[in-house]
C-alpha cells in the first residue's frame, strides 16, 4: 500500500472561474494519487519520480465557486488523508466568488527557521508564526483565513541545519568534509523539507490554505550570488555543484511547480518530459545545470491574479547579472518581463499571464507594452492598466531600506566597481561578502528601474490603487512610504508602500536590533551621507520615510484589499502568559486607499 510521506499542500485556487485547483503531494513508491472532495469534485495524477522520491501535482475539477468543500487524498484508491484521529479540522478548499467585489486576505513573511525546539516547552527563538497561525484558525474556523499565504524566501535554511539533522547527515557522511554540517545533495535536502512541512500545526496550515513561494539566499547559501567574485569562489569549490544543483531541484520540485496554474503546467516541456520519463532525474538535473550557468535560460518569476489583486513574485537571486561593471538585481530579459506584468502587456488580462512561461527553456523575447493608441485623459488605454485595483510586487529583498543601509550599500557597488582605486575596491568586495551589502540598494541602476516602473504604473490613466512591495529577509518589520516630490514632476497616483516582515522564525539578535534602529535614524542617515561622500555616489533623487516600526519577533503581515482600499494589520507570534501555548499579537493595524 502506497504512504504519503509529505504534503497534501494546496498551491492553486482558480480565481477566474473559482472550479479548480491544484493539491501537491509527494507518495513512498509508485502510484495514482487522487483528491475526492465532498462535494463531488476532485481530479488524480500519477505520481512522477526524482531521485527515488515520487510526486504529484494533482489538478482538481468541478468546484463550486464561492463555496468551501472538505477533501481526501487517495494513494491507489486508499485514503491516506486526512491522517487518523488529526486534531485538526478538515483540510477545506475554498473558492472565490468571480466578478464580486469580496475581499483578498494575502499573509505574508519570510525566513522560517524549521528546527523543532529541544524543549518543547521552550522554543529558543521564540513561537514559530505559522503554528500560531494555525493553531489560531484551528480553534475558531470563524476567523478571516487568509486567501493566499505568500512566503518570501528562506522556507528552508541549507547552510543552517538543526541539531537533529546533523545527526542524520552524520550517518550518511563525514562531516569533517565540506560542506560540513550543511546539506550536500538532493537527498539531504528533502530531509530539509520533512523537517519543515511535517511540523504537524504547518502540515495543516498548508493542506487548507493556498501558497505562493519563491526562494531567496539561505533555500541555497547565505548570500547566494552576491557578487561576480562571490561566484567564482563558489565555484571552485568541490562540493558546490552538486549543492546548487540540487538546491534548484529541490525548489522546482517543491516550491515552483505548485506557483504555477494548470495552464502553464500544460505549456512546461520540463514538467511533460518528467511526468512522462520512468525517471526525470537527468533531465531535472540537466535543467538546473543550464539555469545556474544562464540567469536567462528560464524563468523563476511568476504571477499570480487574485480577482482585481495582482501579485508578481520576482526572482531576486538567481536571475542576478553580477559581472562588475554590468551589476543587475535582474537580468534585461526578466527586467523586461516584470514590467510588462505590471502594465499589462502582450494583451494579458486578469486570470491570463499573457506570454508568461515560468520554468520554461528557450523564453521568448518579451513584447514592449505601449503600443496602443494613446487615450483622451482620464480614461485607460486597454490592455494597459484598469486591469487591477492593486499591484503587489513580492520580492525578497526589501526595495527600501533603512537610510544608513541604503547609503553604505550604494558605497559599496560604487566602491567595489573601482570608484576608489583597486585596494578600496578589495576592502569594498570583502565588506560586501562579510556584511550581506547585496540589496536593491546595491544593485543601483536596478533600484532605479524598479522606482521608474512603480512611478509609471502608479503615474497613468486607470492606475492601481495601492502598490505594495512585499518583502522579507532583514529579520525585522516596518513599513515605508516613498516621497516623489524629486524624483518626478508628476508624482504617482497610486499609495505606495514598502511592506516588510521578517522573520516567520528565526533568532533577533540584539546586534540586529540596535543596527536597524540606527538604521532608521537621524544620526544614520548622516553618517550615511557621509559614506556616500567618500564612494562619489550621487544623493537618491527617491527619499522614503518609516511610517511604522521597526518591529522585531516572530511575525506575519496580512493585507486585506477589497474596492481600492487596503488594510495592514501586523501579527506578532507570543508566548500565552496564561499557558497553552502562544497567540497572535496585533502590533498594527492601519488603512490607506487610492
Amino acid at each position: 500500500m502506497a504512504g504519503l510521506r509529505l504534503g497534501p499542500l494546496l498551491r492553486q485556487v482558480d480565481w477566474e472561474t473559482g472550479t479548480g485547483a491544484t493539491v501537491w503531494v509527494e507518495a513512498d513508491r509508485p502510484c495514482e494519487a487522487e483528491v475526492r472532495c465532498a462535494d463531488g469534485a476532485g481530479g488524480t495524477a500519477r505520481t512522477w519520480q526524482i531521485a527515488g522520491h515520487h510526486y504529484a501535482l494533482i489538478p482538481v475539477t468541478g468546484l463550486r465557486p464561492d463555496a468551501e468543500t472538505a477533501y481526501r487524498v487517495l494513494l491507489d484508491g486508499e485514503q491516506v488523508w486526512p491522517l487518523p484521529d488529526s486534531p485538526f479540522p478538515d483540510s477545506t478548499i475554498r473558492t472565490p466568488a468571480p466578478g464580486t467585489d469580496a475581499p483578498v486576505r494575502v499573509a505574508f513573511g519570510s525566513c522560517r527557521w524549521a528546527a523543532p525546539p529541544s524543549d518543547a516547552s521552550h522554543d529558543p527563538v521564540g513561537p514559530d508564526a505559522l503554528d500560531t497561525l494555525a493553531q489560531a484558525l484551528a480553534r475558531a474556523p470563524e476567523r478571516p483565513r487568509p486567501d493566499v499565504l505568500v512566503l518570501l524566501g528562506d522556507q528552508v535554511y541549507a547552510d543552517e541545519t538543526s541539531a537533529e539533522t546533523r545527526r542524520w547527515l552524520a550517518t550518511r557522511r563525514d562531516l569533517s568534509e565540506p560542506p560540513g554540517e550543511q546539506v550536500a545533495d538532493y537527498e539531504e535536502y528533502t530531509r530539509l523539507y520533512y523537517e519543515s512541512w511535517l511540523d504537524p500545526e504547518v502540515r495543516w496550515l498548508l493542506s487548507t490554505v493556498p501558497s505562493c513561494m519563491i526562494f531567496d539566499d539561505h533555500d541555497v547559501i547565505d548570500d547566494w550570488n552576491t557578487s561576480e567574485a562571490w561566484q567564482r569562489r563558489m565555484r571552485a569549490t568541490p562540493w558546490w555543484r552538486e549543492r546548487i544543483l540540487s538546491g534548484l531541484m529541490s525548489y522546482w520540485v517543491h516550491q515552483h511547480l505548485g506557483n504555477l496554474s494548470p495552464t502553464e503546467l500544460a505549456a512546461d516541456p520540463l514538467y511533460a518530459q518528467v511526468r512522462t520519463a520512468d525517471d526525470g532525474t537527468e533531465a531535472l538535473r540537466e535543467f538546473a545545470a543550464r539555469a545556474d550557468a544562464d540567469p536567462s535560460y528560464t524563468r523563476w518569476s511568476y504571477r499570480r491574479d487574485f480577482g482585481r489583486t495582482r501579485l508578481l513574485m520576482v526572482d531576486t537571486r538567481a536571475a542576478r547579472v553580477l559581472e562588475e561593471g554590468r551589476r543587475a538585481m535582474l537580468s534585461e530579459k526578466e527586467f523586461a518581463w516584470v514590467r510588462e506584468q505590471a502594465m499589462e502587456g502582450a494583451g494579458g488580462t486578469p486570470g491570463h499571464p499573457g506570454r508568461q512561461e515560468p520554468g520554461h527553456p528557450g523564453l521568448e523575447e518579451p513584447s514592449r507594452p505601449g503600443q496602443e493608441e494613446p487615450s483622451a485623459p482620464g480614461q485607460e488605454r486597454p490592455g494597459t492598466f484598469g486591469g487591477y485595483d492593486h499591484l503587489l510586487l513580492g520580492t525578497s529583498l526589501p526595495w527600501l531600506l533603512p537610510h544608513f543601509v541604503h547609503d553604505v550599500e550604494a558605497w559599496n557597488a560604487s566602491v567595489c566597481g573601482g570608484r576608489r582605486g583597486g585596494r578600496w575596491a578589495r576592502i569594498a568586495e570583502d565588506l560586501r561578502q562579510r556584511g550581506d551589502l547585496e540589496h536593491w540598494a546595491a544593485f543601483p541602476e536596478s533600484f532605479d528601474a524598479l522606482t521608474d516602473t512603480i512611478a509609471e504604473v502608479g503615474g497613468a490613466p486607470g492606475a492601481p490603487a495601492t502598490i505594495s512591495v512585499l518583502s522579507g529577509d532583514v529579520h525585522h518589520a516596518y513599513v515605508a512610504a516613498p516621497d516623489w516630490s524629486r524624483w518626478s514632476s508628476r508624482p504617482p497616483r497610486s499609495q505606495v508602500r514598502q511592506l516588510t516582515c521578517s522573520p516567520v522564525h528565526n533568532s533577533i539578535y540584539a546586534s540586529i536590533r540596535l543596527g536597524f534602529r540606527f538604521g532608521w535614524s537621524a544620526a544614520g542617515r548622516a553618517l550615511g551621507r557621509a559614506f556616500r561622500r567618500h564612494g562619489r555616489v550621487a544623493g537618491s533623487r527617491l527619499t522614503w520615510h518609516k511610517t511604522g516600526g521597526p518591529w522585531f519577533g516572530n511575525q506575519l503581515m496580512t493585507l486585506t484589499l477589497q474596492g481600492r482600499s487596503a488594510h495592514l494589520r501586523l501579527d506578532q507570534a507570543q508566548s500565552d502568559p496564561a499557558g497553552g501555548g502562544a497567540r497572535l499579537v496585533t502590533a498594527l493595524e492601519t488603512d490607506w486607499a487610492g
